[in-house]
């Protein structure tokens, strides 16, 4: 075995183990309690994220049951390394908010487009104010949502604060006065630079003692860390927002699908996906369709390292709480993938792929397995019930290159790009935590619409 394989599956193990996060969390809070500092939990808002104006929604009722200080940071986009596919990840972003905003009460529908230049150059200045003010957690949303207000030409409001839950809290006065221009851009400057630092590239994101936390999906983390703390004011129980549940139960489903599946063997998120989506598509009585593609590095798309370490923990993190074994590893990239695609391809014609899909994020994701290795892939190949000898041959066959493209291109006509994602339909999504969108498409049989 190389080098490689000797050191990294103990090494990622220890990495991305519970007791190693458990034990951080407990020394950054020693550290703080000896230092006398209050507990501060950082927040990055991008005004032209919609994602943004949903976390922001939230902190009033976040900042009403624990006992936190907030501290708020004005941000533009991720630059281009952290975000390829630009204009695929803003129309991702408008369809997916939108998604959640409907799951979960809250004030956003996508009007097609971003906010126009002027409406958020203000909105931009009245948050930065609202941040230096003290007013932040009270205005953040309704300023945000004025901007993308404005994207209607008709006046007519993406969504109307005022009926329904919306956005939480309230523009104090009725009106934030705006930063001078000198303010904003210095302090856009200073919160890039901090969000740089601390390892991140998104808006809609909380840091807390060196662990970030993305958006509503992710203030369940949050939450239960800080409930560990013992920072909840009298009468808090339960989240705010409760992590979609997996079950193994039947379910009545009236649209009898497929469920397109596109992942990749080198992402942490499909291998947390993958025995979660075929246990979607047995209780439902559906078809299964593998989509695999080549990942993002091999397709000449950056990865930079702030991203990879922030998906790497955030991906630990979830496995935990969905009980999927993961941490134990050797990153497959470059030929472990190629073996993988081509073996896949002959599995799905012996009516094995689903078996030697999860048969290979197990091994590599969890156990550890590298998949470059002969022994390797044997391994794996004969887990899932496949003849090595005929293994052999399909390593020859180079057709799951064109097989690879052609998922990539369906991914895209879908108006997605990333893995992985599901599709099931007319509803099309992307993340691992997103399931619960395929089960609703499901279980309501009638065609639904992209998020």
């Amino acid at each position: 075995m190389s080098l490689k394989g000797l050191l990294s599956p103990p090494i990622s193990a220890w990495l991305l183990s519970r007791e190693r996060l458990l034990r951080r969390r407990a020394r950054a809070e020693r550290l703080r309690q000896a230092r006398g500092e209050p507990l501060r939990l950082h927040y990055f808002h991008q005004p032209d994220d919609p994602h943004s104006l949903l976390a922001a929604s939230m902190l009033p009722d976040l900042m009403r049951r624990y006992r936190i200080t907030l501290v708020p940071h004005v941000v533009g986009a991720p630059d281009d390394a952290a975000a390829p596919e630009r204009a695929r990840l803003i129309a991702w972003a408008r369809r997916d908010a939108a998604l959640l905003a409907r799951r979960h009460g809250l004030g956003f529908d996508d009007p097609g487009t971003q906010p126009p230049a002027g409406p958020l150059a203000d909105a931009t200045a009245r948050l930065v104010a609202a941040a230096e003010a003290g007013h932040f957690v009270a205005a953040a949303a309704p300023i945000t949502q004025a901007a993308w207000q404005a994207c209607h030409a008709t006046g007519r409001p993406s969504a109307d604060p005022h009926t329904g839950p919306g956005p939480r809290g309230g523009d104090p006065q009725g009106a934030v006065p705006s930063a001078a221009s000198a303010a904003v851009a210095a302090h856009l400057a200073a919160s890039e630079a901090l969000r740089r630092r601390l390892g991140h590239y998104l808006g809609a994101t909380f840091h807390l003692d060196g662990e970030w936390y993305w958006g509503l999906d992710r203030l369940h983390h949050l939450e239960h860390r800080l409930q560990d703390l013992g920072v909840g004011r009298p009468g808090t129980s339960g989240l705010l927002i409760e992590p979609d549940a997996d079950s193994d139960a039947p379910m009545q489903a009236r649209h009898r699908g497929p469920i397109e599946f596109w992942f990749s063997f080198r992402s942490p998120y499909s291998a947390i996906a993958a025995p979660r989506v075929v246990r979607l598509a047995k209780r439902a009585g559906v078809t299964l369709r593998l989509r695999g593609l080549l990942p993002m590095v091999m397709r000449g798309l950056p990865v930079p390292a702030a991203k990879r370490r922030y998906i790497a923990a955030d991906a630990a993190r979830e496995a935990h709480v969905r009980g999927v074994p993961f941490g134990r590893l050797i990153d497959p990239v470059g030929r472990p993938v190629e073996r993988g695609l081509a073996l896949l391809a002959h599995a799905e014609r012996v009516r094995c792929g689903e078996a030697f899909m999860l048969s290979f994020m197990d091994a590599t994701w969890a156990q550890g397995i590298d998949a470059g290795t002969d022994r390797g892939l044997r391994t794996i190949a004969e887990r899932a019930g496949l003849a090595w000898s005929d293994c052999r041959d399909a390593l020859a066959d180079t057709g799951w290159r064109a097989d690879a493209e052609r998922h990539r291109t369906a991914l895209f006509e879908h108006g997605l790009w990333g893995v992985p994602s599901f599709a099931v339909g007319g509803t099309a999504v992307w993340g691992q935590d997103r399931l619960w969108a395929v089960a609703e498409a499901l279980e309501a049989g009638a065609p639904g619409r992209h998020a």
